[in-house]
C-alpha cells in the first residue's frame, strides 16, 4: 500500500525530533509568503491573520523592503559598533523626524530593547534623580509581556512564564493594570520608571480604561519618574495611529519599539528618548554587536518609509473599526466580548467555549490562520495591506466557525 504521509508530515516529525519544545504552533507548514497570504508546503494558501505578532505590518515580503534589502546586503552587512557606517547617521535622523525623539539607541530583538529600557532608566534614576545606590524601583503590571529575559519573566504574573527559571531580578512592583489608584499608591522616591504597554497584546488586546495613560503621565511628571511605553506590538500603525500611546495624547520618555520596525525581514529593536535620559550612557557601557548593522538600519529606514507611505496606518484605524463591528455582530452564547483597536482584536470566549485554539484548528482548515492567547482569547492581527474584500473573505470563515462550534 502507497504511503499517504505529506511532506508537511515530514517537516513536523523533524521538528519534534530534533527541535526544543517550548513551542506549541498550528500543524501548518508555510513555505511562502506573500503581502497578507501564505502558502504551506502542499500547496494550500491561507490567509495570515496574525501578522507575526504584528512583525509583517507592511506584508509579507514587500517588494520595496526586499529590494533594500538585496542591494545592502550586496554592499555591507555587519561592521560591529567599533565603526560607524552610511547607514546608522540616517536612520537615527528619519526616526526623530518621524516620531520628534531626540535620540535612538538600536537594538535587535524586543526583549534586548525592553532590557535596554530598564538600564536606562535605573541608571537615570541614580545619575539624575539621585535615587540610592541599588533601591531604584520600577512599576509594572499584571498581564504584562514584555519578553522572555530571565530579568522580564520575574516580574510576570503568569506562573508558566517564571516556572523553573528563578531567583529573579529584584526593583519591580506589580500592579493591577488599568488601577490608577494602585499606582499613586505605590509612587515613592524610589520609583524612576512606570512600565506599560498602552495595550496589552498578548493577554488578549486589552484596553486599559480612558485616562489611565494620562494618569500615568501626571504621576510620571508630579513624582519625577519616567513613563516607559513598551510599543513592540502596539505601535507602527497596528491600532490605527504610529504609537498606541498617541490615542490618549501622552509622550512616553522612553519609547520602546521593534517587530515591525524592520517589516519582518531582519530582527531591529531600539529605545527613543531625549537627551536627559539617553545621554546616561557612556561608551562602553550598554552596546550589542548587531545593533544597528547596516543591513538592520536600512531595512528599517524603508519599512517605515512604506508605513507611511503606503498609509498602512490609515488602513487601520479605517478597516480596523469596520471589521470590529462586523465581528460584534456574530451571534454565539460562546464570545464573551469583542474588543480591539486598528487592526488588533482579541475574541474571548467563554470558558465553555473549550478554549480557543479550536476555533483556531477550524479556522485554518478553512484557510484563515490565527492564534490563540491566554486559553480563551483568538487574536485577529493581519498585516496592515489587507483590503476590506479580504476582511469580507475573512469574516465569513469566521462566522461559519461560530456557527459550527457554537
Amino acid at each position: 500500500m502507497a504511503s499517504t504521509k505529506t511532506k508537511t508530515d515530514e517537516f513536523i516529525r523533524l521538528e519534534e525530533e530534533y527541535g526544543a519544545h517550548n513551542y506549541h504552533p498550528l500543524d501548518v507548514v508555510i513555505s511562502k509568503a506573500q503581502g497578507v497570504w501564505v502558502w504551506d508546503v502542499e500547496g494550500r494558501k491561507y490567509l495570515d491573520f496574525l501578522a507575526a505578532y504584528s512583525a509583517v505590518n507592511q506584508g509579507h515580503a514587500h517588494p520595496r523592503i526586499r529590494r533594500v534589502l538585496i542591494e545592502q546586503s550586496e554592499k555591507v552587512t555587519l561592521t560591529s559598533r567599533a565603526f560607524r557606517t552610511d547607514q546608522l547617521g540616517p536612520l537615527y535622523k528619519e526616526v526623530h523626524e518621524q516620531t520628534g525623539y531626540a535620540r535612538m539607541l538600536p537594538m535587535n530583538s524586543g526583549a534586548e530593547a525592553v532590557e535596554t529600557a530598564i538600564k536606562a532608566a535605573r541608571k537615570w534614576g541614580y545619575k539624575i534623580k539621585g535615587v540610592p545606590a541599588d533601591k531604584a524601583e520600577i512599576l509594572v503590571f499584571t498581564g504584562n509581556f514584555h519578553g522572555r529575559t530571565t530579568t522580564i519573566v520575574g516580574f510576570s504574573d503568569d506562573e508558566s512564564y517564571k516556572d523553573g527559571f528563578g531567583p529573579f531580578t529584584p526593583g519591580f512592583t506589580l500592579l493591577p493594570y488599568g488601577d490608577l489608584e494602585a499606582v499613586r499608591a505605590a509612587m515613592n522616591p524610589n520609583v524612576v520608571g512606570i512600565l506599560v504597554e498602552p495595550i496589552q497584546g498578548e493577554s488578549g488586546i486589552h484596553i486599559p480604561p480612558a485616562g489611565f495613560l494620562q494618569g500615568l503621565r501626571k504621576l510620571c511628571d508630579e513624582q519625577r519618574a519616567l513613563l516607559i511605553a513598551d510599543e513592540i506590538q502596539s505601535g507602527l500603525g497596528r491600532t490605527g495611529k504610529l504609537f498606541a500611546c498617541e490615542h490618549e495624547g501622552v509622550r512616553p520618555d522612553i519609547m520602546i519599539i521593534g517587530k515591525a520596525l524592520a517589516g519582518g525581514f531582519y530582527p531591529v529593536s531600539a529605545i527613543l528618548a531625549d537627551d536627559e535620559v539617553m545621554g546616561v550612557f557612556r561608551p562602553g557601557e550598554h552596546g550589542s554587536t548587531f545593533g544597528g548593522n547596516p543591513l538592520g538600519c536600512a531595512v528599517a529606514r524603508e519599512a517605515l518609509k512604506v508605513l507611511v507611505e503606503e498609509r498602512l496606518i490609515e488602513n487601520s484605524a479605517k478597516l480596523g473599526d469596520y471589521f470590529i463591528e462586523k465581528l460584534r455582530g456574530i451571534q454565539s452564547k460562546n464570545i464573551k466580548e469583542v474588543r480591539g483597536r486598528g487592526l488588533w482584536i482579541g475574541v474571548e470566549l467563554v470558558a465553555e467555549a473549550g478554549g480557543a485554539r479550536r476555533y483556531c484548528e477550524a479556522l485554518e482548515q478553512k484557510g484563515l490562520l490565527c492564534k490563540e492567547t491566554h486559553v480563551d482569547t483568538i487574536r485577529f492581527a493581519p498585516p496592515l495591506c489587507i483590503t476590506r474584500e479580504d476582511l469580507d473573505w475573512a469574516f465569513e470563515r469566521i462566522s461559519a466557525v461560530f456557527n459550527e462550534l457554537g
